[in-house]
């Protein structure tokens, strides 16, 4: 090895060492992150840098010489390192500082006020109408709100030309499923599935193509089903008349009015009298179709049944004095304020 060689690598490394020295602190003032600080340490003290040739070129020189240029080499390093932690800390500051800006506190405005929730009217009206008919021994189910027709439609005594099967009043999908017209298809799963006595009600949403001050597309409706030995039309009264007492909470003229509906026999709808004197529906129901029952092998001799359809928005209405059903659906925070 030519003797003069470890003073050239000594020079060398000490001209290469200020160079790097200058581009690095230039370098670092620019950086503002840790993903671009973590490059920049790669790239001055990484395997791939020029610091890191030096050190392997150690041994290739005399040990006297190796020493010196080892110690000027980790100097390096350890400064560099310095550098390179005091730009972190300062990165991080900065970022800590910038999110205090973000979240400060001004003690001086005044405070914001947490409103208050409340369950929405209709929801309200459905739990006091499951109360009641609990506390009667009824038992709550539920369905699919897009319906086959076999469902909605056939099992319960309606024909093929029956007007609710057009496509004026019903959303169907295809031939054969529809968004539910009226949650008595949830019955016919109910007979379906459980044994005899039967006392079930079904809340849930229907559709139909119908819109005015007190008709939605969309709306809630409880059906109600009794199945047991010996019911009659008069347990069907009590029940109904009972119930809009406990629901309106007051005392009302009720009275029954000889009506249709295909999967009843007698069937009826319910008016009360409002305050003026007329009389408003709020209800239809009457005895299950002896038809429907023996899609089910029910022995009619035996066994009888009613059913009934509560309108949710209609009650919620009368009990609450509202005139227009699209309150409901039109989220004005001024008018659900009222049921806080």
């Amino acid at each position: 090895m030519n003797p003069g060689t470890p003073v050239k690598i000594l020079k060398e490394i000490q001209q290469s060492l200020k160079k790097i020295t200058i581009s690095a602190i230039k370098e670092i003032k620019n950086i503002d992150n840790i993903s671009e600080l973590n490059n920049f340490k790669s790239k001055y003290l990484g395997k791939n840098s020029l610091v890191f040739f030096y050190f392997k070129k150690l041994n290739t020189i005399y040990s006297l010489e190796r020493i010196k240029c080892g110690k000027i080499l980790n100097s390096f390093k350890r400064d560099f390192q310095k550098i390179i932690t005091k730009k972190k800390q300062k990165i991080k500051n900065n970022l800590l500082n910038s999110k205090n800006n973000e979240f400060f506190l001004d003690s001086s405005l005044p405070g914001r006020r947490v409103e208050r929730g409340s369950v929405h009217p209709i929801n309200l009206v459905i739990s006091q109408i499951q109360d009641i008919f609990h506390y009667w021994g009824f038992l709550t189910y539920s369905g699919p709100e897009l319906e086959n027709k076999y469902y909605n439609f056939d099992s319960l005594n309606i024909p093929k030309n029956h007007p609710s099967r057009s496509i004026n009043d019903t959303f169907w999908l295809d031939p054969n499923f529809v968004l539910r017209t009226q949650t008595s298809s949830v019955q016919i799963r109910i007979l379906e599935k459980y044994s005899y006595p039967i006392k079930a009600i079904v809340p849930g949403k229907v559709y139909r193509r119908d819109y005015d001050n007190t008709h939605t597309p969309m709306f809630h409706q409880i059906e109600g089903l009794i199945v047991d030995k010996s019911i009659s039309f008069s347990n069907l009264k009590w029940i109904l008349e009972n119930f809009i007492i406990k629901i309106l909470q007051k005392n009302v003229k009720v009275r029954f009015r000889s009506s249709y509906f295909p999967f009843t026999c007698p069937s009826a709808e319910m008016d009360i009298q409002n305050k003026s004197g007329d009389w408003l529906e709020i209800l239809g129901c009457g005895m299950v179709h002896p038809n429907v029952l023996k899609n089910f092998d029910i022995d009619c001799n035996v066994y009888s049944a009613c059913a009934f359809g509560v309108g949710v928005e209609r009650i919620a209405m009368l009990k609450y004095g509202i005139s227009d059903i699209r309150c409901f659906f039109e989220n004005d925070i001024r008018f659900l304020k009222q049921f806080v």
